[in-house]
């Protein structure tokens, strides 16, 4: 556990009750005072490592809300973001399209080709 360094590219995680997408946030660290990490989006991080079981085993509290915790990037989280990331934009667009009836047959007949093959 070390504190942070101006450079140090960190995350953060946001999720709106369970059936949310986790959503995920980016940023680096910009500069230093004697107790703060200040990133590059603006957020204060109490710059002292704490053991946190929300995304990651150590993260750095947001000054003033304890609660919120900014944790150092990792390859794994990289391609945890880009999964959930696809995840939202599936579900958005899906969201937002209006379909003709000859689309909504198109994707049927694919469905009922998937079905097909499975059984």
């Amino acid at each position: 556990m070390r504190q942070l360094k101006v450079g140090d590219k960190l995350y953060n995680t946001k999720q709106e009750g369970f059936n949310d997408f986790v959503r995920y946030s980016f940023s680096e660290v910009v500069r230093l005072t004697k107790t703060l990490a200040v990133l590059r989006n603006g957020v204060k991080l109490i710059n002292q490592p704490r053991i946190s079981y929300i995304t990651e085993d150590i993260g750095y509290s947001v000054n003033r809300q304890k609660g919120v915790h900014w944790h150092l990037v990792s390859l794994e989280a990289i391609r945890k973001a880009q999964i959930e990331n696809e995840k939202i934009a599936a579900f958005e667009w899906f969201e937002n399209k209006k379909f003709s009836l000859q689309e909504k047959q198109w994707i049927y007949k694919q469905f009922r080709k998937m079905g097909e093959g499975e059984q």
